[in-house]
């Protein structure tokens, strides 16, 4: 067998020619000498056009795969092969370059991608004289997006502080233009989810879902001695004792079946006599009537009578005469003790709850052994401190809205906000939290193990903490909301934290400390500042996919 042909072969014969000579002569050798140099010198330019070549290719290979990635998931493949021909002959300036060819493949498993590969050959200049004729050079580039996908919550405070200075309709323009941009991100639906948690001293969960489990009434059930006095039942509803706003004031209020009497003791000491003037139970049972007027004993009542003739006064000559005699009936009085009857307090019907509630957490003081209000431990039903306790709030704001791309539903939300009410910043974060989460009020969609998962909290208030379920005390408030925020970061979650302080607040310490990093806390002096800060962080939320 023959050995292989390779382009150095000539020169591999003329080196074994030259080595068997006897004749040489000093003309020859550098002749012979001057081929290989010669190559090796051409190689090297040959080598240089072809990487600077390839490094154009790459480069148009690369711009050509970004510029049919956004609408790469709507073209057809010979739409997309199209798009990627011309972006590519536009970008690929190499006049030499020759057999050019470049394909663009797209496809949606586990997150969009779009290969371009392309490929072309290059005359050598030098490199021929050893037989090498051409160079082929060729290049790939990738681009994904959407490997990752994005879960936003936006907690947003709606307090009536937020009506003064612009700030209000600041918020509604940021937050919308925010919604854009991860709208726009979203290549498919479902790569980027998003809830809305507007916020004041509670949180509306929506007057429609009063019949979950959730929910925490203050009912028998719940609180079987009826002792919670902050419950929703206990402050909604009616007195059988007259118009009282609570049922502790209810109760407290009940009546006597004998007029005048306003305690329970004094009411059951009283009662009534059925023989008029006797005002004791033992005159009034040693007393009586007769059907005989004038007779005042039992005695002389049941000894006498009336006869029907009138001029006889005995049995006998009534009898004897004709008459009819009617023995005289005594009756004995009878006492009737007064009756105490309690008042009752009727709870309003749960579908009247306009849908706010509070902390969850005992009636009076956090769940300190176990933080409901500071995780997203699911609700139990065997477990009140773990519900959300409903609350007839006069300022309730806006509705929740658990994760979803419905990006018109959304800004219909934000269009309806209206400021009111106090600060609690802590309820609003804990259920930011729990939408992202999926527990309790919320339906989180699962999630596809084929991506990779951003999950973002960002949390907006103008004011610092005054009121929550149990406390007035901003530093009491605040201790447990940082709870909370540390809960969120140790769960992998980024948290922003915007303070708007346009009227001289100090600055909070609770949301620097919260943000998930420091360049994550926004402290803002004025309403505009909220547009062009949500922009900021929407940029860098909306960069859904990773080039390579």
């Amino acid at each position: 067998m023959s050995p292989p042909t390779t382009p150095f072969a000539p020169l591999r014969r003329a080196v074994q020619h030259f080595a068997g000579a006897r004749e040489g002569n000093i003309a020859t050798i550098f002749a012979l000498a001057l081929i290989p140099m010669l190559a090796l010198v051409g190689a090297a330019v040959d080598y240089s056009r072809a990487s600077a070549a390839k490094a154009d290719l790459q480069s148009a290979l690369d711009s050509t795969a970004l510029m049919v990635t956004k609408n790469a998931a709507s073209y057809t493949a010979a739409e997309l092969q199209s798009k990627a021909q011309s972006y590519f002959v536009a970008l690929f300036d190499t006049p030499e370059a020759k057999d050019v060819q470049v394909t663009a493949t797209y496809s949606s498993s586990g997150g969009s991608k779009v290969v371009v590969t392309g490929s072309a050959e290059l005359d050598t200049e030098f490199l021929g004289v050893v037989g090498w004729n051409t160079i082929q050079i060729t290049g790939t580039s990738t681009t994904k997006w959407g490997s990752t996908r994005l879960r936003v919550a936006l907690v947003l405070d709606n307090t009536g502080s937020m009506a003064d200075s612009g700030k209000i309709a600041a918020l509604k323009t940021a937050t919308q233009n925010l919604l854009t941009q991860l709208q726009n991100a979203a290549t498919t639906n479902g790569d980027v989810y998003v809830s809305i948690i507007p916020f004041v001293k509670d949180v509306n969960l929506g007057a429609a879902n009063w019949n979950s489990d959730y929910i925490y009434w203050g009912t028998a059930a719940q609180d079987p001695t009826l002792s919670d006095n902050n419950s929703w039942d206990a402050n909604n509803g009616s007195c059988s004792a007259g118009n009282f706003s609570n049922r502790a004031s209810c109760v407290s209020h009940a009546s006597c079946s004998i007029f005048g009497y306003n305690s329970q003791s004094s009411c059951q000491n009283a009662g009534t006599c059925s023989a008029s003037g006797y005002y004791s139970q033992s005159s009034c049972q040693n007393a009586g009537t007769c059907s005989i007027s004038g007779r005042t004993s039992q005695s002389s009542c049941q000894n006498g009578g009336i006869c029907t003739l009138p001029r006889y006064s005995s049995q006998k000559s009534c009898n004897k005469h004709g008459g009819t005699w009617t023995a005289g009936v005594w009756t004995t009085a009878t006492w009737t003790p007064g009756v105490w009857t309690a008042a009752t307090w009727t709870p309003d019907d749960h579908s009247s709850w306009n849908g706010c509630v509070m902390d969850r957490g005992l009636s009076t003081t956090p769940d300190t052994t176990n933080n409901y209000d500071t995780n997203v431990v699911p609700p139990d039903v065997t477990k009140p401190a773990s519900l959300y306790a409903a609350e007839q709030y006069n300022a309730c704001p806006q509705s929740v809205m658990g994760l979803s791309y419905d990006w018109s539903a959304m800004n219909s939300l934000i269009d309806n906000m209206s400021p009111n009410g106090n600060t609690n910043q802590a309820i609003g974060l804990q259920l930011g939290w729990m939408s992202l989460v999926g527990e309790g009020p919320f339906a989180a969609p699962a999630m596809d193990p084929n991506y990779t998962y951003s999950q973002v909290i960002i949390l907006l208030t103008d004011g610092l903490n005054t009121q929550d379920r149990w406390y007035t005390s901003q530093s009491s408030i605040d201790a447990r909301q940082q709870l909370t925020c540390n809960n969120i970061k140790a769960a992998g979650i980024t948290l922003y934290t915007i303070q708007v302080n346009t009227g001289g607040d100090p600055t909070s310490t609770l949301l620097q400390n919260c943000a998930s990093t420091s360049d994550k806390f926004f402290l803002l002096t004025s309403a505009n500042q909220i547009v062009t800060t949500f922009n900021q962080i929407g940029t860098n939320l909306s960069n859904l996919y990773i080039a390579k």
